[in-house]
């Protein structure tokens, strides 16, 4: 093991119980009828598909482009405060592995005005190796493109890499990558992670797998 890449919302950062919570909130006043557990189906995703999964569970009541403006208009009304929601034990598990002489990767869907912004405001910068975001590729998460182009910037083979990931799509881009896939689960959400080589509750026990496999 050479490498660790990281997914950022819901595994380094406390982000994704904000946006659900958020999303179900505004899309209930378009008169979405459904279940909190049918909007975390769209955890994971770049924001043209999770658009597109929006639209269609309004029904096709609305364009892309109005929800998309819906979206933002509530979001830049309820803004996420980036410097309160790092993950605890985030700045230990980055510090640790780097100590431990490991490349690190963000990889991540979100656009790359977020993860800037949640890079800076969480303190996450001196320890990242390489940062690339969905939007670059035509294909987003559980196409296993990121992944493996982390890789080969990094200059490693895939099975040099473990990744911690949270969402079933971003499970699945690992796995399909030929990486070691490291889950860390919440609760409050429902992901699927079933296909993950290891489940756990908590950022400190990634770090002591970690350590262990080094």
């Amino acid at each position: 093991m050479k490498a660790v890449l990281f997914d950022m919302d819901g595994v380094l950062i406390n982000s994704e119980i904000f946006y659900m919570e958020g999303t179900l909130e505004w899309m209930r006043e378009l008169g979405f009828t459904g279940t909190f557990e049918e909007v975390c189906e769209i955890i994971g995703t770049t924001m043209q598909v999770t658009y597109e999964m929006i639209v269609d569970m309004l029904d096709n009541q609305y364009s892309i482009e109005f929800v998309q403006e819906k979206n933002e208009t509530y979001f830049k009304n309820h803004p996420l405060q980036y410097e309160t929601i790092a993950k605890p034990g985030a700045i230990n598990l980055l510090k640790r592995c780097k100590e431990l002489g490991l490349k690190l990767a963000l990889c991540s869907s979100s656009s790359s005005k977020s993860i800037d912004a949640a890079v800076k405001g969480c303190g996450f910068e001196p320890y990242l190796d390489f940062i690339v975001s969905g939007e670059q590729f035509k294909q987003s998460k559980p196409n296993p493109e990121i992944y493996l182009h982390a890789a080969e910037v990094l200059g490693l083979n895939p099975t040099d890499c473990v990744v911690v990931e949270d969402s079933q799509y971003g499970i699945e881009a690992g796995k399909s990558a030929g990486m070691k896939v490291i889950a860390l689960c919440d609760h409050r959400l429902h992901n699927k992670q079933d296909e993950a080589d290891i489940i756990v509750d908590h950022l400190d026990e990634v770090k002591e797998l970690i350590e262990k496999w080094v």
